[in-house]
């Protein structure tokens, strides 16, 4: 059973980090596409970041770029979105999600598995 937690959503200051984790007890992470979204009010769930199985191939979103980092403790069965330099832009619910397929993937509808999200609030 895959079960994702977010956790490490909060306010902060533009130019501030937060470090987002997604923790999960009923997987091994190596086994799973892992994928980062975003959803502001208003708009559609965007992907921000994904990483493939073999925590070797990772896409990161273009407004992000520079920013926001991806990564994987398969030790803890954690991973991590590290988000530095916010903007007011940034500011969303945050999800995490998991996908049992091979490659990158980088599509809402491809992920089974979703966290329940953390709210992201950057302030000007």
């Amino acid at each position: 059973q895959v079960q994702l937690v977010e956790s490490g959503g909060g306010l902060v200051q533009a130019g501030g980090s937060l470090r987002l984790s997604c923790a999960d007890s009923g997987r091994t992470v190596s086994s799973y596409a892992m994928g980062w979204f975003r959803q502001a009010p208003g708009k559609e769930r965007e992907i921000v970041a994904a990483l493939d199985r073999t925590g070797i191939i990772t896409y990161i979103r273009d407004t992000v770029k520079g920013r926001f980092t991806i990564s994987r403790d398969n030790a803890k069965n954690t991973e991590y979105l590290q988000m530095n330099s916010l903007k007011p832009e940034d500011t969303a619910v945050y999800y995490c999600a998991a996908a049992q397929v091979p490659g990158l993937v980088t599509n809402v509808e491809d992920y089974a598995y979703w966290g329940q999200g953390t709210q992201v609030t950057v302030s000007s």
